[in-house]
């Protein structure tokens, strides 16, 4: 029951955050396509495919298995080693994220042209190249937070971060305006920088609530949790990495793919801008709630693994997942309704809601795939993660790069569609194995 209590508290606690960073993110992209231009919107986001790809190399499969190891250590009862594994997974990351820097930022224009495609890029490739290691280190302390089921870190933190993005950018902009110069997207890029700075030492400056602080790992205790965090995490960065590189595959090839369905350049990159920058941001806004709660359960589900709870994670695995699934059709319904009204009133842009309505009927798989992922993360089974990802990337690579020629942006919405439905499938289906595996132990134990 405790458990239950934690996961439902914790999300609570996450999704209220992330309703409010969403809300203040949602006007912000409000903002900046009024202040920059369609066209520069879509310059912003080219740049989030390479830092999410970093991320994803230094960060974001450590931060996975920090989680799951410091809540399996934590059920155990051995908090000292958890704060070994946070600390050593600090070490890692910063060290890893270092070391991107200086790749980027020797390759920027090379990154820009050749896989960007646009060489007004490579600032914004430079500047962005900064956040790495503060988004490092604000990631752990979530990570070790997640694993401890204690949201209250990990979603000020975020409220920190978002809330600093964008008074910065606001401030420098009408600063610039009122000195006479004419700025430039890259205050957005910058905007990033300070976010994730301020987040940082938000988090680290907060440690103590998470109770890490009270247990400083000596260098025998690091060499230990490096041997049990690395060998976990490997997989899981690898499978991360993957399924990164599909993304900015994915995203760097819209544009181009765009530009052999009868569009110039620039007008590819208006509508690689809207789609990324206004549609898709409005459809993911209501995934607060989801996102939030497959943020918890995983910690959950591996916690009550532990414990060899089987039948309480068949339980949590039915109500979460059948929640999320109504929040989407709800939205769908929302969305199908309202969208035109968003699109022209909010971005004034016919485009944005027109892609919002036929956006809308992903909702309610969109939805339900972020907690199921998460619950077979929970599991251990991460292999089983990155295929049904890969598989869902693979299909939305082949409509960027088959359908788009021919139907043009529209040809990418139906491949969204159709590979999300497949991720339901494929995720319901591992859910099932695992789910009758856990229900014949019972009975052979008795």
């Amino acid at each position: 029951m405790a458990v239950k209590h934690k996961l439902i508290k914790g999300a609570l606690i996450l999704t209220a955050a992330g309703f409010i960073s969403r809300l203040m993110g949602f006007f912000f992209r409000i903002f900046l396509s009024h202040a920059f231009g369609e066209e520069n919107v879509g310059l912003y986001q080219l740049v989030f495919p390479v830092y999410a790809l970093c991320l994803s190399v230094s960060t974001s499969g450590i931060q996975t298995a920090l989680s799951r190891t410091v809540a399996r250590k934590m059920s155990l009862n051995r908090p000292g080693e958890a704060s070994s594994v946070l600390f050593c997974a600090l070490f890692i990351t910063v060290i890893l994220s270092a070391a991107e820097i200086l790749i980027i930022q020797q390759n920027a224009k090379m990154i820009a042209v050749h896989f960007l495609g646009d060489a007004r890029c490579t600032e914004l490739l430079v500047i962005i190249s900064y956040a790495l290691p503060c988004a490092a280190i604000h990631s752990c302390i979530c990570g070790y937070s997640y694993g401890v089921q204690q949201a209250g870190v990990p979603a000020v933190s975020q409220l920190v971060e978002q809330s600093m993005r964008i008074l910065s950018v606001i401030f420098l902009f009408f600063f610039l305006k009122s000195q006479g110069s004419t700025p430039s997207v890259s205050l957005a890029v910058a905007g990033v920088v300070i976010g994730e700075l301020a987040s940082a030492l938000y988090s680290a400056r907060n440690l103590s609530r998470t109770g890490a602080a009270a247990h400083i790992p000596g260098l025998h205790s690091l060499r230990r949790s490096a041997a049990e965090l690395i060998p976990l995490s490997l997989p899981l960065t690898a499978n991360r990495t993957a399924v990164t590189l599909l993304q900015s595959i994915e995203a760097a090839s819209i544009p181009a793919c765009l530009k052999l369905y009868t569009h110039s350049a620039s007008e590819a990159l208006i509508l690689y801008g809207v789609l990324t920058g206004m549609a898709l941001p409005c459809i993911l806004f209501p995934s607060a709630v989801t996102n939030s709660v497959g943020t918890m359960l995983m910690p959950a589900v591996a916690e009550k693994q532990a414990a060899g709870k089987h039948t309480d994670i068949v339980s949590l695995l039915r109500r979460t997942a059948g929640s999320c699934f109504i929040l989407g059709l709800s939205c769908c319904l929302f969305f199908l309704l309202f969208g035109s009204f968003i699109g022209r009133f909010l971005f004034r842009s016919e485009t944005a809601g027109s892609f919002i309505m036929t956006l809308a009927w992903i909702c309610p798989f969109l939805y339900t795939n972020s907690a199921m992922l998460s619950a077979i993360n929970g599991l251990g089974r991460t292999t089983a993660t990155f295929l049904i990802n890969a598989v869902g990337l693979l299909i939305r690579i082949a409509g960027v790069f088959f359908v788009i020629p021919d139907f043009g942006i529209q040809g990418y919405l139906w491949g969204l569609l159709v590979s999300q439905l497949s991720v339901t499938i494929l995720s319901v289906l591992v859910l099932r194995s695992e789910i009758k595996s856990s229900e014949r132990i019972p009975s052979l134990e008795g």
